[in-house]
């Protein structure tokens, strides 16, 4: 049974591992994408700047559930900020090599990248736009009215993505960690998509957003609509967020 899950762990063991690029000595690749420079940047509220309720740790991690049903109100834009600082906020930056963030990452590497399909954020214009670490900062891909039925029909015809305030979607840039861990890299980031997205769920818990992973999209079909190749980047998870409904309050 399961003949190509067994093969894939039998060949990242560490005993099939190829000599990584990292012990060859060889140039670390950047620790973000480019950005296209007629991309302006929106910048986001900055963390400092940021104030949110308290919230005990137990009762974040106790009341944490996915929930696909979400109130129309939309997400305020320090809101929105404040999910990406706690999801790939950056705290300090060891060039080339590594960056601390605000979720572990095997060897610091932090191959991921964070897509955002807006829905309801004020001040933001609905489309899809990818998150900026570097400069905590976005960058519009696409305006286009029909974004967000591509996305939610690549996400398996799941209609909470549309009714989402905002559906996060993290793709790997697999060369960030096979770098350094060549073959195993490709068990790594699927790891780290795991961390950031806890994150996020204990995050909007603290500003009163439910959120439900998503592991269901056709792979081909998402990597089209970011505009990536879905070979050297690929996405690994998203994950829907909005407003509390009374029900879920």
């Amino acid at each position: 049974m399961l003949p190509t899950g067994r093969t894939f762990m039998e060949q990242t063991r560490y005993e099939y591992l190829s000599v990584s690029d990292q012990t060859q000595e060889l140039p670390a690749p950047p620790l973000e994408k480019a950005t296209p420079e007629e991309s302006p940047k929106i910048p986001l509220p900055k963390p400092d700047t940021i104030t949110v309720p308290p919230i005990d740790c137990r009762a974040a991690v106790e009341v944490r559930r996915s929930v696909r049903h979400y109130a129309r109100d939309p997400l305020t834009l320090k809101e929105l900020a404040f999910l990406c600082w706690s999801t790939q906020g950056i705290v300090d930056v060891k060039t080339p090599y590594y960056t601390l963030r605000n979720v572990p990452s095997a060897g610091g590497r932090h191959a991921g990248e964070t897509y955002l399909l807006i829905n309801r954020v004020e001040g933001i214009d609905p489309g899809l736009y990818r998150y900026l670490a570097f400069s905590h900062s976005l960058i519009r891909i696409d305006a286009g009215s029909g974004i967000v039925d591509r996305i939610m029909s690549a996400c398996l015809g799941q209609a909470f993505v549309r009714s989402s305030a905002v559906t996060f979607i993290w793709s790997a840039v697999i060369y960030r960690m096979a770098w350094r861990y060549s073959e195993r890299a490709y068990r790594l980031v699927h790891l780290d998509a795991g961390h950031v997205c806890q994150n996020l769920y204990l995050a909007g818990e603290q500003i009163g957003c439910d959120t439900c992973a998503i592991g269901a999209f056709d792979d081909q079909q998402m990597a089209d609509v970011l505009g990536i190749d879905g070979e050297e980047e690929f996405v690994v998870y998203c994950a829907t967020v909005g407003k509390k409904t009374k029900m879920s309050v």
